[in-house]
């Protein structure tokens, strides 16, 4: 979770021509499978793709980002380029004591990555829903060594069976030539 303090400000207010006083306050965020639902429920497109996005779009998700229950309704105006600079930090932030080694650069165009795809790799890989408020790259992360530990014990179970098979294949050809047989 990322904490932003925002100092006091005085605003102008065009409506009433008065200067309003603003306190200061905390804002805390997660960048979180959460925040991606909400951000992509309400654009109607993939947050994850390597497209860019407007200054809004990015804005929008900023606030889908935000988890502190009460905050100024105008809490977008109270945020400075310094403010969105740490936010930047923290999205591309690994949040994982976990490394990987170089990956195989994927060929063609690959799978469109949405929030109910990553939902559904939870589901197949018996995430717990509550995993769902991390990081997003830390989840990432255990999708990931799921993935990968699940397609090592895939290859156990197929080097099994084949071993299974051979022995199969040994005892029908012993069994054969007791009985004197062809099959």
């Amino acid at each position: 979770m990322l904490k932003l303090s925002i100092e006091a400000q005085e605003l102008f207010d065009e409506a009433s021509q008065t200067f309003k006083s603003q306190p200061a306050f905390v804002l805390e965020l997660e960048h979180s499978l959460v925040s991606v639902s909400k951000w992509e429920s309400d654009h109607e497109k993939p947050f994850l793709i390597d497209t860019a996005k407007s200054g809004q779009e990015m804005l929008d998700y900023v606030i889908a980002m935000i988890v502190t229950p009460e905050y100024p309704s105008n809490v977008a105006a109270l945020l400075s380029v310094e403010n969105f600079v740490i936010v930047q930090n923290y999205i591309n932030s690994k949040q994982s004591a976990t490394t990987f080694g170089e990956l195989p650069k994927p060929r063609g165009k690959g799978e469109t990555i949405t929030a109910e795809l990553i939902y559904y790799w939870m589901v197949a890989f018996n995430i717990p829903f509550e995993c769902e408020r991390w990081h997003l790259n830390r989840l990432f992360s255990l999708i990931r060594i799921a993935n990968i530990k699940n397609s090592k014990q895939s290859g156990k179970s197929k080097r099994l069976n084949q071993s299974d098979l051979e022995a199969r294949r040994a005892l029908n050809e012993q069994r054969r030539r007791q009985l004197g047989t062809a099959g």
